[in-house]
This record gives C-alpha cells, structure tokens and sequence, in this order.
C-alpha cells in the first residue's frame, strides 16, 4: 500500500511553433509557474503506443493488437507507431520472463554490455531503446505512451517523472472530456536518467495506469476507457499539431509520501493480514489516525498510526 499526498500543478498557456522556444523552465517546490504566460513547442512527428509492458496486463495488449489491426499508423500529420513491449510476458500470461522489463530503463541498464547471462527483459529494454528512443537523444520519439493495468481500484490514472507541459496539457485535456471517470496523475520524483520505466525513452511521456483489472483479465469496461482515453490523446495531438492554444490552468497530482508494508511473518517474511474492508477499493480517500487499514488472518485489525493520508491500494505481489 502507498501513501499519497496531493499538489497542485499550476501550468502555462501552450501552442506549438516551428522553432523551438529558447525559454528555461525551473520548477519550484510548489511546482508553480506563476511568472510565466506562455510557452511554445515544435510540431510533434512521432508518437509510440506501447502495451503489453507486463505481460499479463491485458488491456494494452488488446489495445495494441485493435490498433495494429486497424493499421493505425498515422494520427494527421503524426506518424504512430504501436509497441508490444514485451512479447514472451504476453505469449505465457505473466508479467515478465526473467525480470520485470519496467525496471530496465535507466541510463545505466540501457547502457549496459550485453553478456549471455544477460536477462531477456534487459535485452528488450535495449531492443525498444534503439527502437523508439535513445532515451535522452532527439532522436527519441515525441512522446510516448505505456499502457498499464492494477488489481487496485484507481480508476485511470496518468504517472509521470518529470512536471511536462504535455503531460499536464494532456491531463487536462482528457479531465475535460471524460467526465464520467476520475482521471488522476501521479508524479513520480525521480531524476530522467534514474527513471526505470518505458515512457522515460520519449522525449515526453507517461503510463496510463487503469483498474481495477485482475491479471490475465480483460475487462470491457476498463478496455473501453482506455480506448477513450487513447482517442482523446489523439484527438489533442491533432489539435496541437494544427496550431492550437491551449490555454493556462491547474491540476492535482499525488506524489509518494511512504509505503507501507503488509504485517508479515518476522521468521518466514509471509503476509500475515490483508487489506481491512473498510480500506478495500478506497483508493485516494483520506485516511485517518486510527482508521483500519489491515485485518490479520486470526482476525485482529491492525490500524493506521500515522496522520491522516491519502491511499493507493496494492495488490499481494511485488511489484
């Protein structure tokens, strides 16, 4: 389980220019821009769609074989490209072969010599980077988008490294348009070359993170809101592209506070509790002092001690 607590992004007015702006942003703590009005992008060219990631995360599976099948190749002036990260996860329904390949894409590892003793998830993670990338190089698409799933009941949620203007102008965007859902970000604050994940390889780019959905699972309505939220990206990217403006705003994104373990077995290190009903599925709902969060197997309830947090739901798994 995960603690969270919430900031609000202040961000500027967007629109895109054939040269490049030469203006330095430096966040502050706050993550507030206040100072600025506007700010200025090139055209965006490329564009990866990427699923599959973990293998048993069904829904960018699906997304990525509905896409290729209907050969969706070019968005307007946008070419597309569509990703199966990972297609031996996909092929035996789990998340990874060897190692979890969503940890691989740091500097270090992509950089790393390969060596017959070298996993197949570290192999792949340098096959998607000379593929989509190089992280941290132009050459690296514009942006780019890695579909996920969780068995925890977060709706659909946007998680990002670094506060990008695309980023937070594509959270907005698809807020404005999906009404019917809670659409959230996470930040994750951690440096672009110590970030492990596929959407660090573009130049921009985030997870969709959506649930809850069991593992092997596709559920309809889960695949239908991504689908949604896909067509939305796209329908902004166009937008972009043919000079639109996209006006100044805020919005609200968690960030990690601490994580908080399941009571465990001191000998064996095997869960000794789950999740207490009252906590089950009320991800991002505050937390108090002495709310229960976990219900031991003998049937003792174990309460939360801290002061009052926001909480993301985990599953019993690693991750």
């Amino acid at each position: 389980m995960t603690a969270r607590t919430s900031s609000v992004l202040l961000f500027v007015c967007l629109y895109n220019k054939k040269r490049e702006s030469n203006i330095q942003l430096t966040p502050s703590f706050f993550f507030s821009w206040k100072q600025m009005e506007s700010v200025s992008f090139p055209l965006l060219s490329r564009v990866a769609i990427c699923g599959g990631t973990h293998g048993n995360e069904m829904t960018g599976v699906y997304m990525m074989r509905h896409l290729q099948k209907e050969k969706i190749d070019k968005i307007g002036s946008v070419s597309v490209s569509t990703v199966l990260s990972n297609p031996r996860a996909v092929e035996v329904c789990r998340r990874y072969v060897e190692t979890d390949l969503n940890r691989c894409f740091t500097e270090a590892l992509l950089n790393s010599p390969v060596t017959d003793s070298t996993p197949y998830e570290l192999r792949r993670a340098q096959e998607l980077n000379a593929q989509i990338g190089p992280k941290g190089s132009k050459e690296a698409v514009d942006l780019l988008i890695d579909i996920h799933n969780t068995t925890s009941n977060m709706g659909l949620c946007l998680i990002f490294y670094s506060i990008d203007w695309f980023t937070l102008h594509i959270l907005k965007y698809l807020q404005s348009k999906m009404t019917s859902v809670e659409v959230r970000a996470i930040q994750l604050d951690i440096p672009i070359s110590e970030a492990y994940s596929l959407e660090s390889v573009g130049k921009h780019g985030f997870a969709i993170e959506v649930g809850p959905q069991p593992n092997g699972v596709v559920r309809a309505d889960i695949y239908n809101m991504v689908k949604e939220a896909v067509d939305h990206v796209f329908s902004w990217l166009q937008e972009f592209n043919s000079g639109s403006t996209f006006e100044e705003g805020e919005v609200e994104a968690y960030t990690l506070v601490k994580s908080i373990d399941y009571p465990r077995n001191p000998v064996t290190g095997e869960i000794t509790a789950a999740i207490h009903s009252q906590l089950q599925d009320n991800d991002f709902k505050l937390l108090q002092r002495g709310d229960p969060i976990f219900l031991s197997f003998s049937g003792e309830t174990v309460k939360n001690r801290a002061a009052a947090i926001i909480c993301r739901g985990k599953d019993m798994r690693a991750r």
